[in-house]
């Protein structure tokens, strides 16, 4: 947290003396998916801003057990029981992700505000659904990409945007993990499995990011499971007015992760660009002139996440990555699969 930035706080009478203390936001999470029970719930639980007070499953007794490890104080046996519970603020949605956008709506309609997991939705149409139920509803929704608040990542932004390694030219990202059970989500197309939707949106995301700008046109390659018919090898290159990024992401290949950016005077090379451990530092490695390690403290990435999200809602600002951004990644992401059929360099859709 920002030193200097107020918390809101709410009166608590005690005694007759009335006490300040810090607000936090109610959350509840629907599903318990492993990403939700290992790494997103712990971390909340440390946040400033924010407390996780009710779980949901489809089977109560999944939900009751989650509960009961994590220390949360109500389960549900469905996730509309939760999303209607009065005392929660706010809903986070880590289920598969042909689930994102109605579970995301329903909750807003719900007078929830939603922080749901990338990749937000599973096409375009269903991005602008979703912008829609934000706009009538007047709930803030955004997308769970946590890499946007871990300091590795704001760092090189700043490095570029200062002109230390002069103009960003090219950026190179390999992200990569080994997984054939045919039970897993992420091999299932009708559940939005595969490369690109599963870790493919993290290179489009940040090299969108990085450029300040969205690409004007997209190439894809695109190789198959022949049992699971879901993308397990895709390479990309997103073309933009003042470079390019490249970038290979593969669900049956060795697990791997690495990013390098390119500049006219030097590069950053970042070791871990999206598993940022959340028990140890991590570094970036500056080559402009002579060669530098920048190294940061130990933080967990979600714990920002969510306190900045809290945050946003606490303060009525805007919530770290919005839905318009949403959209233009979806929009890479699409044209992504349609270059990988034509075999013709593809514009994204605006919005």
């Amino acid at each position: 947290m920002s030193a200097g930035v107020p918390i809101p706080m709410r009166p608590v009478r005690c005694d007759k003396v009335t006490l300040f203390m810090a607000q936090k936001i109610r959350w509840g999470v629907v599903g318990v998916a492993k990403i939700a029970m290992v790494k997103v719930i712990p971390a909340m639980q440390l946040g400033q801003l924010s407390e996780v007070t009710a779980i949901a499953s489809r089977d109560a007794a999944k939900a009751a057990r989650a509960a009961t490890d994590l220390r949360i104080p109500k389960s549900y046996g469905s996730y509309s029981e939760l999303i209607a519970d009065p005392d929660i603020d706010a809903i986070y949605n880590p289920l598969p992700n042909h689930l994102h956008v109605p579970v995301s709506i329903e909750a807003a309609e719900a007078g929830k505000h939603v922080l749901c997991e990338k990749p937000i939705a599973l096409s375009l149409d269903e991005t602008r659904e979703l912008i829609a139920a934000r706009d009538r509803t007047g709930r803030k929704i955004g997308e769970a990409f946590m890499v946007h608040l871990h300091p590795q990542w704001l760092r090189t932004k700043a490095i570029i945007d200062s002109g230390e390694i002069g103009d960003l030219r090219a950026i190179n990202f390999v992200f990569s993990y080994n997984n054939r059970d045919a039970n897993n989500i992420r091999n299932k197309p009708e559940m939005g499995g595969g490369a690109i939707m599963d870790i493919g949106c993290y290179p489009i995301h940040t090299s969108r990011w990085m450029f300040g700008a969205e690409p004007l046109r997209v190439s894809g390659v695109v190789e198959a499971d022949p049992e699971f018919g879901t993308d397990r090898l895709s390479s990309g290159i997103l073309e933009f007015a003042s470079g390019h990024a490249v970038f290979t992401c593969g669900t049956q290949m060795t697990p791997f992760q690495r990013t390098v950016l390119f500049g006219t005077k030097g590069r950053i090379e970042i070791e871990i660009p999206v598993n940022a451990p959340p028990d140890k530092p991590t570094v970036i490695q500056v080559y402009a002139g002579e060669h530098r390690t920048e190294t940061f403290a130990v933080c967990d990435q979600y714990t920002l996440q969510g306190d900045a999200f809290s945050r946003a809602i606490l303060e009525d600002g805007p919530v770290p990555v919005s839905l318009e951004d949403g959209f233009h990644n979806m929009a890479v992401i699409s044209a992504m699969f349609e270059s990988a059929k034509t075999g013709a360099a593809v514009r994204p859709e605006a919005l």
